[in-house]
C-alpha cells in the first residue's frame, strides 16, 4: 500500500524544509527585522510533526514499484511546494494564489516571480527565496533518496522517474545512497565555487552566496529587481556565465571527471560540445545584430551583453543585466 510509504515521505520532506528556515532564522535575528518568531516557530512546528511521521514510519517494509516511484516524485514536488508558501504567506502577507505560484516557480527553478520591491526586503525572507530554487535544482528528490533507505524505502524507482541522463542504466557508485551523495557532492561544490567567485568579483557576502544558490540550480531569482544588472560588474556577469554553463551539464560527467581528474571526458561528451557549439553561434549572431542595429557603438559591449543573455536564456536561468526585450 502506498499510503504509508507517503506518510514517510511527508516525515521526510518536513524534516528538509524546516532545516532551510535555519539560516533566515539566524538572518533574521542578525538584522533585526521582525521575522525571527515567525520563523522559529514555523521550524519547530515543521521538525515536530516531521519527527513524529518520521519515527511512526522509519520502520516500515517494502519496495517501491516503478509506477509508485512516479507518484511519490509527483508527491514530494507537491508537498514541498506546499510547505514552500508558508513562510510567504506568514512574513510578507502574501495571498495563498501569489504564495503558491511564486513557491512553485522556486521550486521548479522556473524563476518567475510576482514580487517587486526586492531590495527593501527583509534578507531573510530573500535568502529563504532563494534556498527554495537550490532545493529544487538538483532535486527534493535525489535528497530523499539518500534518505529513504534509512526508512526502508528502495530508491531506484524515485531515481528513474526524476533523473534523466546516463544516471538511468547504470549507477555512478554501487550502492543508490552513494550515487545521491555524490550528486550532492557536485551540486555543493559548485554551489560553494560560485558563491567564492562571486565574493572575489565585488558581491558582499550575502549577495554572493544568495546568488549562487539561484546560479547553480539555474533558478535566476535574484534578491534584486534589477537582477544581475543590479551590479554592473564584468566580473560578476564572466562568472556568472562560467557557472550558468556548468550547471547545465549533466551532474553525473561533473562527478566522472571529478573522480578521474581529467577534462577529457568534457571535451569527448556530445552534448557539452552541442551546447557550447550553439552557444557561440547564438552569441555571435545576437551580438553583430545588435552592432548593426545600433543598440550598442562598439562591438566590445555588443559581445558582453550577447553573451551574458544567450547563456541566462539557453540554460533557462533567466537572469537578466539589461531589458533585452527592447533589443530588435
Amino acid at each position: 500500500m502506498l499510503l504509508p510509504f507517503l506518510g514517510a515521505a511527508t516525515g521526510s520532506l518536513l524534516l528538509i524544509h524546516s532545516g532551510t528556515l535555519l539560516i533566515p532564522a539566524w538572518t533574521s535575528f542578525m538584522d533585526h527585522d521582525g521575522q525571527l518568531t515567525t520563523l522559529v516557530i514555523l521550524l519547530l512546528a515543521e521538525a515536530g510533526i516531521g519527527l513524529a511521521l518520521w519515527a511512526t514510519f522509519r520502520g516500515l517494509e517494502g519496495r517501491l514499484r516503478t509506477r509508485d516511484g512516479f507518484v511519490l516524485v509527483s508527491f514530494t514536488w507537491a508537498v514541498v511546494s506546499a510547505l514552500g508558501t508558508l513562510p510567504l504567506i506568514l512574513c510578507l502577507d502574501m495571498s495563498v494564489t501569489n504564495a503558491v505560484f511564486e513557491s512553485v516557480s522556486g521550486v521548479t527553478t522556473t524563476g518567475a516571480t510576482v514580487l517587486t520591491g526586492l531590495d527593501e526586503m527583509p534578507r531573510s525572507i530573500l535568502f529563504y527565496r532563494q534556498e527554495l530554487q537550490w532545493l529544487g535544482g538538483v532535486g527534493v528528490v535525489v535528497l530523499a533518496i539518500a534518505l529513504f533507505p534509512m526508512l526502508r524505502i528502495g530508491g531506484m524507482q524515485l531515481l528513474k522517474a526524476e533523473t534523466p541522463g546516463p544516471v538511468k542504466s547504470e549507477k555512478l557508485r554501487p550502492r543508490l545512497r552513494e550515487t545521491a551523495r555524490s550528486l550532492w557532492l557536485v551540486y555543493i561544490l559548485l554551489t560553494t565555487g560560485c558563491a567564492l567567485f562571486y565574493w572575489i568579483s565585488g558581491m558582499s557576502f550575502f549577495d554572493a552566496v544568495a546568488h549562487s544558490l539561484s546560479t547553480v540550480s539555474t533558478g535566476g531569482f535574484s534578491t534584486h529587481d534589477a537582477s544581475l544588472g543590479f551590479f554592473d560588474s564584468q566580473a560578476v556577469e564572466l562568472t556568472a556565465i562560467v557557472f550558468m554553463i556548468l550547471a547545465s551539464i549533466n551532474f553525473s560527467l561533473h562527478y566522472i571527471t571529478l573522480h578521474q581528474f581529467s577534462l577529457s571526458h568534457y571535451f569527448s561528451n556530445e552534448e557539452v560540445r552541442a551546447l557550447i557549439g550553439v552557444i557561440a553561434v547564438v552569441i555571435g549572431i545576437v551580438s553583430l545584430m545588435l552592432f548593426q542595429q545600433g543598440v550598442t557603438t562598439t562591438i566590445g559591449p555588443a559581445l558582453r551583453h550577447a553573451a551574458f543573455q544567450v547563456v541566462s536564456v539557453i540554460t533557462s536561468t533567466g537572469f537578466a543585466t539589461r531589458d533585452f526585450t527592447a533589443w530588435p
